[in-house]
């Protein structure tokens, strides 16, 4: 059953990519037919490079990821500007845009900010007001008092919890995540969903196709479907010749009975609880949220599933009674928030600068990829020349090696402006943290990467003055001292070749 399964995913990859190879060979195949034409065909491409290579210098997009476009037009003159709009242009599909304005706008009249908290956050700390304020205004994520928060510094630690809360389950189970893996850690949150159903409470998942295109058959959902769950998946990919399908579902949330919600990098798959070894020992993180600030999750969940159904819920079906939350003592404030590709709003990437920019005395970050904008490369090196203490943890044994690559190639700049970088000596490190000051900190699925900045939906929580932010911290030195500190001579000593193989994965980083 296991080698049917896996033929089936290795189908699915194939016959995608043998039908794009195709269409592709067919167009440039009606191109050359056209020979006759060659020099009045020369001059049109030659042309319509040129007229979108302009187009693309004056959108209003990242500088990296423009001049990643114009370079590879001016590269290939001839076809440059056709490849430009067969896999460049929008990067998030037309459909998909229109489909996210509407959600949000229908979910912008059922959420309110307690007014009485941010005025707290006002009086008593600018930064973290700015900060609350602008994932606010800009993303439409309030803020909560009244959570209680654990955080959980490895994967093994929130799956046991989370096998515990699932059985606790008496209403409903929303999971929407990246990866699903069949192994010990779905099998076991499967056999769980399977009796809940049977108890009568209701079980909806949502998986993304891309993440899951080697772990999960074409038609898993159907599977989950009839054992009684609700179940889908986000953005199927297709075989189009116009390959639109960068924008991905990397959310990873769990939300039980709308008084529970998990997020944060791990998925639902044995590497991400070291049941299974690929990368050396993986280092993941995850938080839970017991409380108000649950209902930011449960929103966030809801949009997406609801965005293509006929009959959409009715959301305040699945909130609970805030007034149940009221003897929870205050662990500081928490606001858990979304990021979309659609708004032109790069929350994630936004939000991470603006805890850099009101930085003190430390910014301690951990990512699996270092693959950034001039921008983000300001901003860590502003903070470090101001005598800020800037750490970046990284892994030490790579996932992708052209990624790691270009995450190597950052390390120069940013070591000469005074920033520290580590690699996880063990393994791999698939967290995503951010901590700042002693005072505030972000656990979610947002890397510091164009794909999660530009491209994918993602999420995260931000907490200040809470018991999670030390819990970070502490966590973060503590892998510190089984890492290596990379050092300004290290990078110097790197051959020439690799220092050029590098330099030119750089260049075109924003694809990757």
């Amino acid at each position: 059953m296991l080698r049917k399964i896996l033929s089936l995913l290795h189908n699915k990859i194939f016959i995608v990519a043998v039908l794009i190879l195709i269409q592709l060979g067919v167009f440039f195949g009606i191109v050359f037919q056209l020979s006759e034409y060659f020099v009045w065909i020369y001059f049109l491409l030659i042309a319509l490079s040129f007229i979108i290579s302009v187009y693309v210098i004056n959108r209003n997009d990242n500088p990296t990821y423009k001049m990643t476009w114009v370079l590879l037009i001016m590269a290939l003159p001839v076809f440059g500007g056709l490849i430009y709009l067969l896999f460049g242009g929008q990067k998030v599909p037309k459909e998909l845009r229109i489909r996210d304005n509407q959600a949000f706008s229908e979910y912008k009249e059922i959420i309110w900010q307690n007014a009485e908290i941010m005025e707290e956050l006002q009086n008593s700390d600018t930064a973290a007001f700015k900060q609350a304020n602008y994932l606010w205004k800009n993303a439409g994520f309030p803020i909560y008092k009244h959570t209680e928060t654990t955080f959980f510094p490895i994967g093994e630690d929130k799956f046991t919890v989370m096998v515990e809360e699932l059985k606790k389950a008496e209403k409903f189970i929303f999971l929407e995540y990246f990866i699903i893996a069949p192994g010990v850690m779905w099998d076991t949150i499967l056999d769980i969903l399977i009796e809940k159903v049977k108890q009568g409470v209701e079980v909806r998942v949502l998986y993304d196709d891309a993440g899951c295109i080697t772990t999960l058959a074409p038609d898993y959902y159907k599977v989950l479907q009839g054992l009684g769950m609700k179940a889908k998946v986000f953005n199927p990919i297709k075989p189009r010749l116009a390959i639109q399908m960068n924008n991905r579902d990397h959310r990873k949330i769990l939300v039980i009975d709308g008084k529970i919600g998990m997020t944060g990098g791990i998925n639902l798959a044995d590497e991400y609880i070291n049941a299974k070894e690929r990368f050396g020992h993986w280092k993941d993180c995850s938080v839970m949220l017991k409380g108000e600030a649950v209902w930011n999750l449960t929103l966030m969940f809801l949009q997406f599933w609801n965005y293509d159904e006929k009959i959409k819920d009715n959301v305040f079906d699945f909130k609970p009674d805030f007034n149940e939350f009221i003897d929870i003592e205050n662990d500081g404030y928490v606001q858990p928030y979304s990021d979309s590709p659609t708004d032109n709003e790069n929350v994630g990437e936004y939000t991470h600068i603006n805890m850099i920019n009101g930085a003190n005395r430390y910014v301690y970050a951990t990512t699996p990829y270092l693959v950034i904008d001039n921008e983000m490369k300001t901003a860590l090196t502003l903070a470090a020349k101001n005598g800020v203490d800037v750490r970046i943890l990284v892994p030490h044994i790579p996932d992708k090696w052209y990624v790691f690559a270009v995450t190597r190639a950052n390390y120069q700049p940013l070591i000469e402006a005074g920033v520290k970088i580590y690699e996880y000596t063990p393994g791999f490190v698939h967290g995503k943290t951010f901590v700042v000051d002693d005072d505030m900190a972000v656990v979610g699925t947002v890397n510091m990467d164009y794909r999660s900045y530009y491209l994918h939906y993602e999420c995260g929580v931000w907490f200040y003055r809470s018991k999670v932010v030390m819990d970070v911290k502490q966590d973060y030195l503590h892998s510190l001292a089984k890492s290596h500190e990379v050092t300004l001579e290290e990078c110097k000593n790197v051959k020439l070749p690799v220092r050029i193989m590098r330099s030119i994965l750089n260049l075109f980083s924003p694809m990757m």
